[in-house]
């Protein structure tokens, strides 16, 4: 993959979880009612699958607690039905070993979300509200049960659905029957299993992506010499620049496509990986994978790494490495024939320096924004993100090799030519 990929890669990954993790948050604060306690969801609508989420709001001088009631739903939930509301309630098949009260300082405010039970109880289109008993161990009198605002949970719409049909809901059920059918359900394996069979049935668009672009990155001195030789007509350059590429059997925009077509499923990978093990997907499941417990799953990789917590040391130093370790590899070509030229007496003195400086600068700073968000992120995405490069640098080295022995090939029939 050549750092154009690369960045293009890395600044989409990170936007796509920027943004999407914006507006599955967003922070909306709730509008005080001079009451002791107020309660507001996020959102005054949801679509089907988005997560619930309300905001309590602590207007007193005392600690306020709100009781945890793992493994059944943390606050309670009303639809309205026929005119009538219905409390309505689900228990999730969730670890409740660490789970605790949510206590809320004086002036605070604390969010409380609906993960694990969300599915069960906001699937269905309709209007729902939700209460919160609030205790204050401190003070009695202040006990009291809070009602939110109404809210609306609308139908998903028809890219959502594309989105998670078409891409999500199979690679989702890809990893759990692998993780079923591995001795120990170790995620950390059927991590890698699921990203190296993706990487594999992509390989061939992505393998002309990455020539198409290794073929342009090769000619590139021709292209400049092309260029200052007919500087002023363009029309010539045009010509020239057509030829050189027919005879490179060089595309431009061949590695257009297969970059398109391999995203989304490089995307829905990464959020598998990121969500997978919540309860609210079970019922994106096929079959019998139903009947899988999600509990059963082992999260500890090698027994060290905790698939489902964020490492912020170790895992962000091993990608960014490796994501080093490829930019270097798809520039180690072009930087080896410059050094030849150099050595040859042929160093082209015109070449702008900033296009250097760029390269080098995208080269160290694209495994340090890696690293960073790597250590932003559940441990299992990093992993996902290590055994992807890896396959990338191999997949990248026999690529320089394939381009070097064509442009080896050309030269071989263009030399025979000439004579």
């Amino acid at each position: 993959m050549n750092k154009k990929n690369l960045l293009s890669y890395g600044l989409l990954f990170l936007g796509v979880y920027l943004i999407l993790s914006l507006f599955l948050r967003p922070g909306e604060e709730p509008t005080p009612s001079g009451a002791d306690f107020d309660i507001k969801t996020l959102k005054d609508n949801y679509r089907q699958n988005n997560e619930i989420a309300v905001e309590i709001k602590n207007n007193t001088g005392e600690t306020a607690i709100i009781e945890n009631n793992c493994p059944n739903e943390p606050l309670i939930v009303e639809k309205k039905v026929a005119g009538e509301w219905q409390q309505i309630s689900a228990t999730a098949d969730i670890s409740c070993e660490n789970a605790s009260d949510t206590e809320i300082l004086p002036g605070e405010s604390a969010t409380i979300e609906f993960t694990g039970f969300n599915f069960d109880l906001f699937g269905e289109i309709g209007t729902y509200k939700i209460f919160a008993d609030v205790k204050v161990p401190e003070n009695s009198e202040l006990n009291t049960t809070i009602e939110s605002n109404e809210f609306e949970v609308k139908k998903q719409g028809w890219f959502n659905w594309l989105w998670i049909s078409g891409f999500y809901q199979p690679i989702y059920n890809a990893l759990i029957w692998i993780v079923s059918i591995l001795p120990g359900h170790n995620l950390g394996f059927a991590i890698i299993i699921l990203t190296l069979i993706i990487r594999g049935i992509l390989v061939f668009p992505s393998q002309g992506a990455m020539k198409s672009q290794r073929r342009l990155q090769e000619i590139q001195p021709k292209l400049n010499k092309i260029k200052e030789k007919y500087k002023g007509d363009q029309e010539k350059i045009a010509k020239e620049t057509m030829a050189l590429w027919k005879e490179h059997k060089v595309n431009p925009f061949g590695s257009c496509l297969p970059i398109f077509i391999q995203l989304p499923f490089l995307i829905a990978i990464f959020y598998v990986v990121q969500t997978g093990l919540s309860p609210d997907n079970i019922h994106l499941l096929y079959g019998p994978l139903k009947d899988f417990s999600i509990t059963s799953i082992n999260t500890v990789f090698l027994g060290v790494l905790d698939l489902t917590e964020i490492n912020i040391l170790v895992l962000p130093i091993i990608v960014g490495g490796l994501q080093f370790l490829q930019m270097k590899l798809a520039m180690a070509r072009t930087k080896k024939k410059q050094a030849e030229k150099e050595a040859n007496g042929e160093k082209n003195k015109k070449k702008a320096p900033e296009m250097e400086m760029a390269s080098n600068m995208m080269m160290y700073t694209m495994p340090v924004l890696i690293a960073i968000f790597t250590a932003s992120i559940p441990s299992g995405v990093g992993l996902y993100w290590a055994t992807s490069t890896v396959f990338g640098i191999f997949q990248q080295y026999f690529v320089n090799k394939s381009v070097q022995k064509e442009s080896s090939s050309i030269k071989v029939i263009k030399g025979a030519n000439n004579k």
